[in-house]
């Protein structure tokens, strides 16, 4: 869903409104008065407008961040303990957060943090033919290894220090249509002169993670590369990447390969010692795939790390 699609003003109140959640979601101020002051409505009407805009009420949307958030410090943080990261994630106690995160993941977070380290290192056990059971270590292994020979052979990789980066961007949510978002910042760009620019480069950051957000809420910012200041217009806003330490994996593949190639830069990732950090992973568009005589994408992945 690409929010542009809805009234225009509403799109940029309620961004703000997102960008203040996003600040604050581990604090107690996100109160429905406190952000529908932000979006400039009256909490009646700004919970009405979320609801249409986002397409899930503010609770259950702050809700969902939170355990979100708190499923990805289970991966990642392993030196917290499950007590710490209710506390860092905004709930009250531990037994509140356990039974949301249960209710939501269909599972504790302990045993969640057990099964899924990352995506690709559940081991489990399976029964093989004789009845006798096996370990899935193996497939395991295979796994892993398919990945790094993947993104060995289709990615040139280096750890960089990046400074802010600034883009103009639209917000959309979910996997579907995805090209409407390109196409209106791309229309918003060109009297901007900004498409004339060979250094003009448009960008998808994620906010979300698809490990841990259902494919169809994942928030993205589309967007391009920008040190032009400009005015902030209805749809439009200035989103920034974190400055810091990138993992960075330049491919030339097709649009279907995206996935695979970002699995496997996360692999790489993990097997050579490195921990993501807070901010949003995001990609670099270096073409336009429709000019490509294979029809692929020039494209530099980018993961922060500390």
């Amino acid at each position: 869903m690409t929010l542009f699609n809805q009234d225009k003003d509403y799109i940029k109140r309620v961004n703000l409104a997102l960008s203040f959640i996003d600040t604050h979601l581990n604090s107690n101020v996100l109160s429905l008065e406190s952000i529908s002051e932000v979006a400039s409505f009256s909490p009646f009407h700004f919970h009405r407008i979320f609801k249409i805009i986002i397409g899930e009420t503010l609770n259950s949307y702050i809700n969902r961040k939170r355990l979100e958030q708190a499923a990805a410090a289970l991966i990642h943080k392993k030196d917290l303990t499950v007590t710490e990261i209710a506390m860092q994630s905004g709930f009250s106690s531990n037994s509140s957060f356990s039974r949301a995160f249960k209710k939501f993941y269909a599972v504790s977070p302990s045993v969640f943090r057990t099964n899924h380290p990352h995506k690709f290192s559940k081991i489990s056990t399976i029964e093989s033919k004789n009845g006798q059971e096996k370990s899935n270590t193996e497939q395991y292994i295979c796994n892993i290894n398919n990945h790094l020979n993947w993104v060995t052979m289709y990615a040139t990789i280096e750890i960089k220090t990046l400074p802010e980066l600034h883009l103009a961007s639209v917000t959309h949510i979910g996997v579907n249509n995805i090209e409407n978002a390109f196409e209106r910042i791309i229309k918003w760009a060109i009297p901007q002169g900004l498409m004339q620019d060979p250094e003009t480069k448009l960008v998808r950051l994620f906010h979300d993670s698809f490990k841990i957000t259902t494919p169809d809420k994942v928030r993205m910012s589309i967007g391009v590369l920008t040190e032009k200041d400009f005015l902030v217009d209805a749809d439009i806003q200035k989103t920034s990447t974190t400055p810091g330490k990138y993992i960075v994996g330049h491919f030339e593949i097709p649009i279907e390969d995206f996935e695979k190639s970002w699995n496997s830069l996360y692999i790489w990732m993990h097997d050579n010692g490195y921990k993501k950090a807070e901010g949003a992973p995001f990609e670099i568009y270096q073409n336009d795939m429709r000019q490509h005589p294979e029809g692929l994408a020039v494209v530099d992945f980018h993961i922060p790390i500390v």
